[in-house]
């Protein structure tokens, strides 16, 4: 279950959100600003303030929260590696609308101009918590003081703290953020068969500053050397139909590639397998699995 070395490989979007957040959270804190954060009814009724909207979207509050939540949004990163990078862009978008529609009907509920809610990611973090629980297998088990774990519990310990580091303030987006995951996840107006334009879905691999050993890296720098084979056109790219085949010369996938797919949840033989099919991508190899799981 654990997410391999690989760093933000294959992961373009969440390497934006996660320097985003950064960047958003450690500027607001330098300059003290960062109790103001937070949206009130004031800022979403009777004054509305659309920098601040925007900016509650990515900045915490403080630093534990931060630590946190980049903990967690990075570890999550595995979902974009399993659905592609267009495809998580519209999770991503999906999570933030919902949430914010439900985080203004509360409140507009309340009108308690003393009532905040807490600004940060959440609904990024706790919508994600729905195909963690749902996806994600558990690989070991182990028992402290007669209490039964597993490898999971880290991860719900730390959204725990995540969701009760400002108690009223953070619980109201943090369970925003959960139905947000729960009516992506049933579908509804089908949103999980809808894509972005491709130019809007690499835009954040543009913006996000490049992976040390990334596949696109390593394609650029073997591009034009002598005796170098150039990776094949669908390299990189969400693949949904015409797989490539097995062909001669078979391609042994690397132990990292493997290991990446095991974290995602899936058999070792069968990511094997699939990477031997697609030529050690592992974009196409993850199609490849979920695609099969699907019949």
């Amino acid at each position: 279950m654990n997410g391999s070395p690989s760093g933000f490989n294959n992961a373009p979007v969440t390497k934006a959100v996660v320097i985003c957040s950064a960047l958003f959270t450690t500027f607001f804190g330098f300059r003290g600003r960062s109790h103001k954060l937070g949206l009130s009814y004031q800022d979403v009724f009777q004054n509305p303030k659309i920098w601040k909207i925007i900016v509650s979207i990515y900045a915490f509050m403080s630093t534990p929260e931060l630590m946190f939540g980049l903990f967690l949004l990075y570890y999550f990163r595995v979902f974009e590696r399993q659905i592609g990078s267009n495809k998580y862009s519209v999770f991503i978008l999906f999570s933030f609308a919902v949430s914010f529609f439900l985080e203004s009907v509360v409140l507009g509920l309340l009108k308690d101009p003393s009532f905040s809610i807490a600004s940060g990611p959440y609904s990024l973090v706790f919508s994600s918590f729905v195909p963690f629980f749902f996806d994600i297998p558990m690989s070991t088990r182990f028992r402290v003081f007669g209490l039964h774990f597993s490898d999971k519990s880290f991860i719900y310990l730390a959204g725990l703290q995540l969701l009760l580091s400002s108690w009223k303030r953070s619980i109201v987006p943090g369970i925003c953020g959960v139905i947000a995951g729960f009516l992506y996840r049933l579908n509804i107006f089908y949103i999980r068969k809808a894509k972005l334009p491709d130019f809007i879905s690499t835009l954040f691999s543009r913006l996000s500053w490049p992976s040390v050993g990334s596949s696109s890296s390593t394609a650029a720098r073997t591009r034009n050397i002598p005796g170098t084979v150039s990776a094949p056109p669908y390299a990189g790219r969400q693949v949904e139909r015409n797989y490539p085949s097995l062909i001669a010369g078979m391609v042994e996938p690397s132990e990292d590639s493997v290991a990446m797919l095991v974290s995602m949840g899936f058999d070792r033989d069968n990511a094997r397998q699939a990477l031997v099919q697609a030529r050690n991508d592992v974009n196409v190899a993850t199609n490849i699995l979920l695609e099969a799981q699907s019949h």
